[in-house]
């Protein structure tokens, strides 16, 4: 499958990519709207440097789903506070997720991937967990089918890392098929304790 992983897949991700932006173009514009209006003047879109292939600096782009609201201090709110009714409907249906398609098509990322996370957290992986990098992240991909979410980081990182390793076309299928089922029964939005997903802080307690 290494011919698939070097060349197919890329072709895939462009085409998908391309065709998806241009049928989904009437609600990409009516989800701006929507959200212009329900983020209170926060806008409609969410960027944020993140790490891709061998740990490149990209912007990604997603719909936002919480407002800019700060306390007295001038501090942003907690994100549970933050997160409108129309923010959590959108996560809820990974609509949020939309605006991707356009790193997909420019080769930031892939269809199917381990998750970009933040820059931040490049310092705090061991070696193992920086082999995630060895691939496009993905706007779904195998930790996402197996939890998202609700499972800690060390599992969320080893799924991760085992997909770079093991990538191939009935497994990326596969991926898309699950994302599918998760999307309709909305299962792994939230973490056990948050209504996102907690910071990653390390590595501290499992040396």
């Amino acid at each position: 499958m290494r011919l698939y992983r070097d060349c197919f897949k890329r072709v895939f991700d462009f085409a998908g990519a391309l065709i998806l932006l241009v049928l989904l173009s009437p609600l990409l514009l009516a989800l701006t709207i929507w959200l212009h209006f329900a983020n209170k003047g926060a806008g409609a879109f969410f960027s944020q440097e993140r790490p891709g292939k061998d740990e490149k600096i990209f912007k990604l782009y997603k719909f936002k789903s919480m407002t800019d609201e700060r306390d007295s201090d001038g501090n942003l709110l907690p994100d549970a506070r933050r997160l409108t009714p129309v923010g959590r409907f959108i996560r809820k249906t990974s609509l949020d997720e939309l605006p991707q398609f356009w790193n997909v098509l420019r080769g930031d990322m892939s269809f199917i991937g381990p998750r970009p996370l933040l820059v931040q957290y490049l310092p705090l992986y061991d070696h193992e967990q920086h082999k995630r990098h060895r691939v496009r992240p993905g706007i779904t991909g195998w930790a996402q089918v197996n939890g998202r979410n609700a499972i800690s980081w060390n599992e969320k990182f080893k799924l991760d890392v085992w997909y770079a390793e093991n990538i191939s076309l009935p497994l990326d299928l596969k991926i898309v098929l699950l994302t599918l089922k998760k999307i309709i029964v909305r299962e792994g939005i939230s973490s056990a304790t948050s209504d996102t997903m907690e910071p990653f802080t390390g590595n501290q307690n499992n040396r």
